[in-house]
């Protein structure tokens, strides 16, 4: 049976709403350390931020600064939101990283997400923008301590618990575990993600994206 067609990544873009998120997997150094400190099949993920009058956004956190943040206006490190379609190009091009899109399925008609959720999103990017990203060896700690149910009070934030505390803000994930439990291949399909809501999230979209 054939492998299902490569969505062009214009096409992705155009398809993606808020909530929906976007999954990279790379070969470097870096990429693969991140995935044996989680023990996670990915090694970065981001979640979509469509509003009415701005083009679709990424809200992720990052070490490198490669592009301005659409909050700041400024060049920063950490959590930060970009282009979605520039930023998918810079992983692909300047991080040789392969990119996924899932998409969040809901009760509301929009991608599942309402205005009450969409004021949520607004709020943790107020809160959270400019957050510093954590070291390989502080993503570690994170994670053992996430995993056994504790808690950190660093001021870094990982790229996976950036989307856990939004998905949590909306009302989409539950508190019991904290944000640092989760990594990025919390939110690949072959992991139990438990949604509320009635929300689900749907396959990995493979995405074509101009080298």
């Amino acid at each position: 049976m054939p492998a299902p067609r490569a969505l062009p990544l214009d096409e992705a873009v155009e398809l993606t709403r808020t909530g929906d998120v976007w999954i990279f997997r790379g070969d470097s150094l870096a990429d693969r350390a991140i995935r044996a400190v989680t023990n996670a099949p990915v090694n970065h993920v981001g979640m979509a931020v469509v509003l009415e009058d701005l083009p679709p956004l990424l809200w992720h956190a990052e070490l490198g600064r490669s592009l301005p943040d659409v909050w700041t206006g400024q060049h920063q490190r950490g959590v930060q939101l970009h282009d979605l379609r520039d930023a998918v190009l810079t992983w692909r091009r300047r991080y040789r990283q392969r990119a996924w899109l899932r998409q969040l399925v809901g009760p509301a008609d929009d991608g599942g997400v309402t205005r009450e959720m969409e004021d949520a999103v607004l709020r943790t990017i107020a809160r959270l923008d400019g957050r510093p990203f954590p070291t390989t060896p502080g993503i570690a700690r994170g994670w053992i301590n996430g995993r056994l149910r504790r808690g950190t009070a660093t001021e870094t934030v990982y790229c996976a618990e950036l989307v856990a505390a939004t998905y949590t803000a909306m009302g989409l994930l539950g508190s019991e575990r904290p944000h640092n439990w989760y990594d990025p291949g919390s939110f690949w399909s072959g992991d139990e993600l438990e949604l509320r809501q009635g929300s689900t999230l749907g396959p990995e979209i493979a995405i074509d994206v101009p080298a």
